[in-house]
This record gives C-alpha cells, structure tokens and sequence, in this order.
C-alpha cells in the first residue's frame, strides 16, 4: 500500500512526523479526492474511478486522524484549514505542483481552504455536499449521535471499522462530532461562516455538487454560497442525499454533471503549460 511522509501534520503538530495513507489510480492530471468525516470506504470514489481514470491520475489520502494514516488524538475546531494545510504538504511530498481537487462533506470545505491558500496549486475545485454555516441547528442532534457510534447499522459499523480499525473507528466519529458541535458553540464568537468571510475570494474554476435531499443542509445555506461564488455553477442533484457521488440512483447523474467541468479544467491546463 502507498505511503507518503510529512514532516509534522498541522492536524497534530506535536507528533513529529506523519505518515500518510493514499489510495492511487488510473493516469494523467491529478485529480485529488477528499474524503468526508467519515472517512472514505462509507461513500467510495469507485464510480469516478472508472469514469474518468483514463484521463486523470486519481489520488485519494487519508487524512491524519483516519483510515491508515497516522492516528490523532481530537480533532480541533480549525481542523478543516489545518486539513488544507496537511494536504498541500502531502501533494509536496508526492511531488505534485498542481492538482483539480474533489472535495466531498469536510473534504469541500477542505478543498475551499486549499484554493484559498494556494490558488496556483489548485487547478480547479468540486465541492460536493458543502459546508458553510458554523452553527449548522438542523445537524446538532446528528453530531451529538456520534457519541454512540454503536447504534449504526451493522453494515455501517463494519465498513467503519475495515476502513479505520476496530479500536479507532468510534473515536474518529467521536472527535468528528466534538468538533462541529464546539464550531456551533462559538460560532457567535467568530465569524457565523467556517472561511472567515472570505469564501467570495475563492478564484479558482469551483463547480458545486449537491443532493436536493441532503441532510446536513441548512435552510439558505447553499443560497448564501451561490451568492458569494455567482461564477460557479451549481448541480442540484435530484434525488441525492448526503453523497450523491456514491449513491446507487444518483452517482451517474453526478458523473455526467462534472464530465464538463473536469474537460475544461484539462483543457484550461493544456494551455498554461
């Protein structure tokens, strides 16, 4: 299994360095995939994989915290810029200067950063099932569950703990949940968004993907990032829930959205080099 190491992850900086878990396929541009909250066996890639892997280089890590990469402790409320942070150090690392970036859940708000951060880096962004509200009322109940992981499905819980161990998977679900809850608590001591106000700043080719059902949606949520990112277009996924990319009604419809957007990025970087 492919392996990569940083000197030290923003996520645990204390922990010296961090050894990170990628998944790697097909060939061409890269096209970097950021897992959600719950790590990356519960809403595979498989499907994009096989659709566009002739085209792109696909590369999957996982971040500090999950499936085999190194183990973290809590995960603290900024964990989405620290996130951004490690994943550019873990593209350093894999000597990539410049990726399109698939990000689902987390991984958009992640992916968002990224763009933020290091614009020349990020050759175009996909932010499916986003985030953008702090406080997220709707989902408290939800982030409060994660603290009795064991009332999942059997399924769930079994895919759970191959894809981050037996002894690990609860912990990641329940370090996830503390983290959003301590965001909605001080939410009204910061900025009420999770980019600081500046997610109208994002310049790089962005596409949104969402599912009418998800949810983890607040009311206006999705309104108020098309009205900070008017150039992007915007998927609505009929039918999808929280990640349309992976669910058996709906991942071809998505597939067929971002076919598009992912050959005019390609062709956006032929003519740069």
């Amino acid at each position: 299994m492919p392996f990569v190491e940083i000197s030290g992850s923003p996520l645990q900086p204390d922990a010296g360095i961090a050894t990170i878990h990628y998944r790697r396929s097909g060939g061409g541009f890269p096209l970097v995939f950021l897992h959600g909250g719950w790590g990356y066996e519960v809403y595979p890639f498989d499907k994009q994989i096989e659709a566009f892997g002739d085209r792109f280089e696909v590369l999957i890590p996982d971040r500090s915290g999950y499936g085999r990469s190194t183990r973290i402790e809590y995960l603290p409320a900024d964990f989405h810029r620290r996130a951004a942070t490690e994943s550019l150090l873990v593209l350093d690392a894999l000597g990539i200067k410049r990726a399109l970036l698939w990000g689902h859940s987390d991984g958009a708000v992640i992916a968002a950063n990224m763009g933020l951060l290091a614009p020349d880096r990020v050759a175009g962004v996909i932010l499916e099932s986003f985030h953008y509200d702090r406080a997220k009322p709707s989902s408290q109940e939800f982030f409060h569950a994660t603290h009795y992981p064991d009332d999942l499905s059997e399924r769930i819980r079994e895919i759970l703990a191959r894809d981050h161990g037996q002894d690990n998977w609860r912990h990641i679900l329940r370090i996830g949940g503390a983290a959003w809850l301590e965001l909605a608590r001080t939410a009204d001591l910061e900025q009420a968004d999770l980019f600081g106000g500046r997610l109208g700043e994002l310049s790089v080719a962005t596409l949104l993907v969402h599912g009418s059902d998800d949810p983890r949606t607040e009311p206006g949520e999705i309104d108020a990032v098309k009205r900070l990112l008017p150039q992007a277009p915007f998927a609505m996924i009929s039918g999808g829930a929280h990640a349309p990319h992976a669910e058996r009604d709906v991942w071809n419809v998505v597939n067929l959205a971002v076919a598009p957007f992912l050959e005019r990025v390609l062709e956006s970087n032929r003519q740069c080099v």
